[in-house]
């Protein structure tokens, strides 16, 4: 999935010393987009069933083994699956 970056918010807190932990998107986040995308384009019985039916393999699957299909509204590269070398 994508690698942007999530914003971060200032805390009245503050950051610990020597935490400097970024935090990531989840690795399903492009399909909700996706699943977003879809409930305003046209039909939305039509148009927002695909992108669910994907983004629900996405949250089922285990790290690295989600959907490789294209996307149906946003223009990103499909995913990759990683392949260990061992």
């Amino acid at each position: 999935m994508s690698e942007r970056t999530v914003p971060r918010r200032e805390s009245p807190w503050g950051m610990p010393e020597g935490d400097h932990r970024q935090p990531k998107p989840h690795r399903c986040n492009d399909r909700v987009e996706d699943v977003i995308y879809a409930c305003f384009e046209g039909n939305p019985f039509k148009t927002v069933p695909g992108p669910f039916k994907l983004f629900w393999q996405c949250m089922r699957s285990a790290p690295g083994e989600e959907p490789t299909a294209p996307f149906h509204y946003l223009d990103l590269e499909p995913p990759k699956r990683e392949t260990k070398l061992e």
